[in-house]
């Protein structure tokens, strides 16, 4: 199912439409590697015809399952898409697709849910990362060898003439 909506409604008067639509119905599902959508898709929206299009408005919200990029934590990444609109013309190259008078603004919306995901998820601004997990290996008694005969590596090469 798609969101969409027939023309020969809007002759008379605007339509409001508000409900969820899943993410596997909306085509969010597998985008990225570090940002999952789960949950159904909140709307909120009025359609008005003008001349020659038709201008969509309102509200979209979802929440946003992520993992962190820097410690690959969970969390959730509510995501809201307040005053959202749309305008769809009906006439020339970029006109809407017409489907016995009805028209699916599903693609525009996806759209712009995708492009409003988290391009760098973090959870917390100041988060760690996997820092905290290096540095205690490095406490280690094995691991401290490491540095020291990459150290030596470089201690030989600065030790170049050239």
């Amino acid at each position: 199912m798609s969101l969409l909506f027939n023309l020969r409604h809007l002759d008379e008067k605007n339509l409001h439409l508000k409900g969820e639509i899943s993410a596997a119905e909306m085509d969010l599902e597998n985008l990225d590697e570090l940002v999952h959508v789960r949950g159904p898709l909140a709307y909120d929206l009025e359609i008005q015809k003008l001349e020659q299009a038709v201008l969509v408005q309102g509200n979209l919200s979802l929440t946003l399952h992520c993992e962190c990029a820097r410690c690959l934590k969970p969390y959730p990444h509510p995501l809201k898409l307040e005053h959202w609109a749309c305008h769809l013309p009906m006439e020339g190259e970029e006109s809407v697709v017409l489907v016995h008078d009805c028209v699916d603004f599903t693609p525009y919306i996806r759209e712009d849910i995708v492009l409003a995901f988290p391009q760098h998820p973090l959870c917390t601004p100041d988060c760690g990362g996997l820092a905290n997990i290096q540095k205690k290996t490095e406490k280690s008694p094995g691991a401290a060898t490491k540095p020291d005969s990459a150290s030596a590596a470089w201690a030989a090469l600065d030790k170049l003439k050239l």
